[in-house]
């Protein structure tokens, strides 16, 4: 198991637990303490967790993985539901990305996708995104026109959040909005555990005619704090084949076309 595997790992049991023993992680993990006793003063380090005696309790940051730590995480099928919603998206449109790993593979997919690289006549996309990392990625493709919101950026997600954020959305338009988020439940929607990011992303799905989720199937059927947009107004959800079939059901029955790659 790779490092940056086993730290994301012991994030999330710190999340979920709020403090852990280095034997208890080991177990876990199936690796040795010495090998988690690094792992812990590593992550200390870096300020992600308390360093205690015989183990390590959670940081404020804990609950919510910085996007570094996410990216190891469902890899394989992130980067098939990127090229899959990527390739929805036709020259010329106007599309909004928020942060988060998947709408990352979908900004760069998007940057090399081959029919508008070689976009003579001009831009051939316009991106409005909240995301630092994805404009930066983006701002040097002469053939995209990238448009960041500002606001306060938050160092989990590098997204851009308040009034700054919600301001310059509100006098944009947009033809697609594409969405990583959190959860989904088919009752209450698309969610998101920081209600910050919650209400820039809202503005977006607000502000775009059609609102394409980006989400693996561990997210599905399940919560997380706040609602994003609701399930009617979400165009499609482009998700991985590990999707619960009775899931994919109820949210096909609301409208939603299910994409499963």
């Amino acid at each position: 198991m790779a490092a940056h595997e086993r730290w994301s790992q012991l994030l999330e049991l710190l999340g979920a637990q709020g403090r852990i023993g280095v034997e208890e992680a080991a177990e876990a993990l199936g690796v040795s303490p010495a090998t988690v006793r690094r792992d812990l003063e590593e992550l200390a380090a870096q300020q992600l967790l308390i360093r205690t005696r015989g183990g390590a309790v959670a940081a404020a940051v804990a609950y919510d993985l910085p996007i570094r730590y996410k990216t190891a995480r469902q890899a394989d099928e992130k980067h098939r539901i990127a090229k899959a919603a990527a390739a929805l998206i036709p020259p010329g449109s106007i599309v909004g990305l928020n942060g988060g790993t998947t709408t990352s593979e979908v900004a760069r997919e998007l940057a090399t996708r081959a029919d508008l690289a070689e976009h003579a006549d001009g831009t051939a996309l316009t991106v409005v995104t909240n995301a630092i990392n994805i404009a930066s990625e983006l701002a040097v493709r002469p053939h995209v026109k990238t448009v960041v919101t500002g606001g306060v950026a938050r160092p989990s997600s590098f997204e851009l959040t308040g009034p700054l954020a919600m301001l310059v959305m509100a006098g944009l338009s947009l033809d697609y909005a594409v969405l990583g988020v959190d959860a989904i439940d088919p009752g209450f929607g698309a969610l998101t555990h920081d209600e910050s990011e919650a209400g820039a992303n809202r503005a977006m799905a607000e502000h775009a005619d059609k609102v394409i989720i980006v989400a693996d199937s561990t997210k599905l059927g399940r919560r997380a704090f706040a609602r994003v947009c609701t399930i009617d107004e979400i165009s499609v959800l482009v998700t991985d084949k590990n999707a619960p079939e009775e899931m994919v059901e109820q949210l096909s029955s609301r409208g939603v076309d299910v994409l499963c790659v």
